[in-house]
């Protein structure tokens, strides 16, 4: 056993992305992860580009480190199972509604009685206390919610989504830390308790905590829409022969980027760069002069440049760009290891680094049903209950 939630026990009703990338955080974390799939597997299993039907990429990176068990809920021999999972678990995730769950036989009431220690987080698009409580919630719908195609539009294009799945990545991460402070709870209390995390909530934290603006104040001192992330050059700036992510942003920044392009007096000469305050106001000119600068040279004159003036700069990279980088291979960031059917894979490490309770790799991401015998041992089931429930299709094993 490795990692600092070494011995926790989690119990994993989530599909899709948003909870199982929280519970793999939790199994890289140490956890023991028990993911509950439906008979048909979880839908991510079956996403190209994979190698064999039933391991699609992107469940290989969401579900590594866990156990899976496949059980058909509806049945009530395998929800009594779950029920016998949840009464020495730790943590319980799902990401339906708590109405779901409830006609499951497994809403926070009944399972806090079996078992006051447990922590019950469940993950969904709306917060249950308001009018939008039963809408259905996906990623691209809560980016539209949250206004992340309207601000591309007031950058100057058209309304898009994030070329990412960034809202359930980011709830995801949300999840995984508020179990973590539950556990903590738990430790000084005794008590576990029912934790709600929507998507739509969580992300307008990130999303108007820098474009609530002039609306933080009452009455207010300007628009909504924090202008520097809006200017319509704030962009990879083009050069000769490519693009550069560069940030020019404090005075000391601001001085000696006019000293390589040949114009040092400009703080001086032109208000609208005299200082912090001044430039917040003037950030589409002030990133209008840098495009305008930056198509002069190349990539490769502008990093140099850039290097030696000591302002922050970055050559913009592809995804092969990324695979290959030199950082990411001194750090061993991207490794190859053997799955047991999909061969060799490219794997990513954990984003975090300990002295002492390091998070590693301990188990390949499951087959469906590979583990149902026995995590359903665990649940306290006999073989002979458990070859009944596998002959009648209530649960399934590879």
């Amino acid at each position: 056993m490795s990692g600092p939630l070494a011995g926790v026990r989690v119990v994993d009703l989530s599909t899709v992305l948003m909870g199982p990338y929280a519970t793999q955080i939790l199994a890289d974390f140490g956890a023991d992860v028990v993911k509950i799939e439906p008979i048909e597997g979880d839908v991510m299993r079956y996403t190209w580009p994979f190698r064999h039907a039933g391991m699609g990429h992107i469940f290989l990176h969401t579900n590594r480190n866990k156990r899976s068990a496949a059980l058909d809920l509806k049945r009530s021999e395998s929800r009594d199972a779950v029920l016998a999972l949840a009464r020495d678990a730790d943590v319980l995730v799902y990401n339906i509604r708590p109405q779901a769950m409830a006609r499951l036989g497994l809403s926070y009431e009944t399972l806090s009685a079996l078992n006051p220690r447990l922590i019950y987080v469940g993950a969904f698009g709306y917060s249950q206390r308001g009018p939008n409580a039963a809408r259905p919630a996906y990623d691209d719908l809560i980016q539209g919610a949250i206004g992340l195609p309207w601000l591309s539009q007031q950058h100057g294009g058209e309304p898009q989504y994030s070329p990412t799945n960034l809202v359930d990545r980011a709830v995801g991460q949300q999840i995984a830390s508020a179990v973590s402070a539950a556990l903590y709870s738990r430790e000084k209390t005794g008590r576990g308790q029912r934790i709600d995390i929507p998507m739509f909530e969580h992300m307008l934290a990130m999303v108007m905590g820098e474009h609530l603006a002039g609306a933080t104040f009452e009455p207010r001192v300007g628009d909504t829409g924090y202008p520097r992330l809006l200017a319509r050059d704030r962009r990879p700036f083009a050069t000769r022969d490519g693009y550069i992510c560069v940030l020019i942003y404090n005075d000391k920044q601001w001085r000696a980027f006019f000293s390589v392009i040949g114009k040092p007096q400009m703080m001086e000469e032109d208000e609208r760069f005299a200082s912090q305050q001044a430039r917040s106001r003037h950030y589409d000119y002030a990133y209008a002069l840098v495009a305008d600068e930056l198509r002069q040279r190349s990539t490769d004159e502008w990093m140099a440049a850039f290097e030696q003036a000591d302002i922050p700069a970055q050559r913009m990279n592809s995804l092969e760009d990324i695979i290959a980088d030199e950082h990411l291979q001194a750090i061993g960031y991207f490794s190859e290891i053997d799955h047991p059917s999909e061969g060799r894979i490219r794997s990513m490490a954990v984003p975090s680094e300990w002295s002492d309770t390091q998070p590693e790799f301990r188990r390949h991401t499951p087959l469906l049903g590979e583990h149902t015998r026995e995590v359903l041992r665990e649940a306290g089931l006999s073989d002979t209950a458990i070859d009944a429930m596998l002959d009648s299709g209530a649960a399934k094993s590879v």
